[in-house]
């Protein structure tokens, strides 16, 4: 039985699973790998051995995809969402203006901004208080001279799920690109089948860290962002992971075969946390959210001493992404909450590892220690 604090963090990255594991074991480069250390992009024999595991990788990754595009493997999200940005604007202008959700993550949202300052037109669409985008505003907003809009599938905070196959639509009929970032989505809910890019990321569907992937419909020209020896489709130089590409691949075929049994077990972890936190508020819409994702919020709380009391529980005070730097969530302050409350809200994420038992131990803790705080 696995000892140590009750994991309820998932959203920041999910545990390995066993079939990604033994998937990577041939590839690692050990006494036993019988060539398993060998660059895919060499010629003889081993790299050609080695290149293959790549590829039966790249397939398990696209057979979740929309058809008629490429998977592209990047070192994580992050990457992937960079190279989607930056590199589709050059075959795009004059067009100049991108168009996102102020909710984003930050590797789309501080892109964005980014290149606002090199002279980009850059609107960040307003959400309502169930973190839902503002339609209209979204219609308004893309015009003629929009190059990109790029839109969260499920965002990382609050679990919400946006219109994306709308907001594709939209773009679609002004002539500019859709970018999904379906990091949190990939494996669980459908992705919009019209978008022009989707990126993703290994470790957040019980695969190994350090690798991600950008999925480019066919006819999308992109320039690299890493030069070299262009060993990945020519847009992204740098040797490859076998065993890396390896664990991503099993845990996307994964994903496909659990799909529907991983579904019905978070519906049910979730339904059993909310009759816990029954005198808590939840940030976000429950409605159009992705279940195994709970932010939620009760007044008087310190969730930094929360945290410290609660040790046995691996709990978010917030997006992992944004920790220690001080500032106050910009997806919560998006929806209009005040600065107490934002601070008073804790996020909890559960998935196919976490038991019943797990998640009522750690719900009590929670609900105890905040009890004691606020009398």
């Amino acid at each position: 039985m696995a000892t140590g604090p009750i994991y309820l963090d998932y959203q920041a990255t999910t545990p390995l699973a066993p079939e990604a594991f033994a998937a990577m074991q041939p590839w690692l480069g050990g006494p036993e790998s019988a060539g398993g250390w060998a660059n895919p992009h060499s010629a003889h024999l081993l790299g050609r051995k080695a290149s293959a595991a790549v590829e039966v990788a790249r397939g398990q990754i696209d057979a979740l995809m929309p058809r008629g595009g490429r998977v592209i493997f990047t070192s994580g999200a992050t990457e992937a969402l960079n190279l989607a940005i930056r590199g589709a604007l050059p075959a795009l202008a004059p067009r100049r203006r991108i168009v996102t959700i102020a909710t984003e993550h930050a590797a789309v949202r501080d892109t964005c901004l980014w290149l606002e300052g090199q002279g980009h037109d850059v609107v960040l669409l307003p959400v309502d208080r169930d973190g839902q985008v503002d339609m209209d505003a979204a219609r308004d907003a893309v015009t003629p001279d929009t190059a990109l809009v790029a839109a969260m599938l499920v965002n990382n905070e609050i679990g919400v799920i946006q219109p994306v196959d709308v907001l594709a639509e939209i773009a679609r009929e002004a002539g500019a690109l859709f970018l999904c970032d379906a990091v949190q989505g990939f494996g669980r809910v459908a992705l919009p089948q019209a978008a022009d890019m989707i990126a993703i990321s290994a470790h957040k569907i019980h695969g190994p860290k350090g690798i991600g992937a950008l999925w480019v419909r066919e006819g999308v020209a992109l320039e690299p962002l890493i030069h070299g020896g262009g060993q990945e489709q020519g847009l992204r130089s740098g040797t490859l992971s076998p065993a890396l590409c390896a664990g991503f691949g099993a845990a996307a075929r994964l994903a496909a075969e659990r799909a529907d049994a991983d579904a019905a077990h978070v519906s049910l972890l979730r339904n059993r946390a909310l009759e816990i936190f029954a005198d808590w508020q939840v940030n976000g819409s429950l409605i159009t959210r992705y279940p195994g994702n709970l932010n939620l919020r009760r007044a008087g709380v310190d969730v930094a001493r929360l945290m410290s009391e609660v040790r046995g529980v691996a709990f978010s005070a917030g997006s992992a992404c944004a920790s220690g730097s001080g500032r106050p969530s910009h997806v919560l302050t998006a929806l209009g909450l005040s600065s107490p409350d934002v601070r008073s809200s804790i996020r909890l994420g559960f998935g196919r590892y976490t038991t019943i038992d797990e998640i009522e131990r750690a719900a009590h803790l929670i609900v105890d220690a905040a009890n004691r705080q606020t009398g």
